[in-house]
């Protein structure tokens, strides 16, 4: 090989190096987070969420991405938003509301579902009891900041480090 050819061939494997280093770099987990309300109404929920993962040590945009879907009170908008969570693809789901989780239900089996609402999810039909949920579902049946802050770590759990 002569001088130049060889100069040419380390110079563009330097070039390719990177690229190829940083297409090797995994993506991170995404939870789609699917909201029956709006994000004004939802600030302390949201940051108890935050706050929870980065407690699970698990914070965003460093171990996880959120991405985030409102329907503002629109319930018949929520099942296409979960469709496009789902081709998106997310990790795991955080349906918040009875809306919002009928909808996630509604458009996957294969995405687990974390849920959290004020209903009986028996009742509601999102799983068939509680001490043997729909292998997809993880579920809670009340919303405060305060369990928000800690119970996101199932959240956590369901999303790869």
């Amino acid at each position: 090989m002569r001088r130049r050819e060889f100069i040419a061939l380390a110079g563009a494997a330097a070039t390719a190096w990177p690229l190829a280093t940083r297409a090797q770099q995994q993506a991170l987990p995404v939870i789609g987070y699917l909201g029956s309300s709006s994000l004004s109404s939802s600030t302390n929920q949201i940051a108890g969420f935050r706050r929870g993962l980065e407690e699970a040590s698990l914070p965003e945009g460093k171990s996880v991405t959120i991405e985030f879907r409102w329907s503002d009170g629109q319930y018949d908008r929520l099942p296409a938003m979960a469709a496009e969570l789902v081709k998106r693809p997310v990790t795991v789901i955080l349906a918040s509301g009875l809306p919002a989780a009928l909808a996630a239900r509604s458009v996957t089996s294969e995405v687990p579902i974390v849920f959290v609402m004020g209903a009986d999810p028996v009742t509601s039909g999102i799983v068939t009891g509680l001490n043997l949920p729909v292998a997809t579902s993880l579920a809670s049946a009340s919303f405060t900041e305060r369990w928000a802050a800690s119970g996101w770590r199932s959240c956590g759990r369901s999303c790869p480090a």
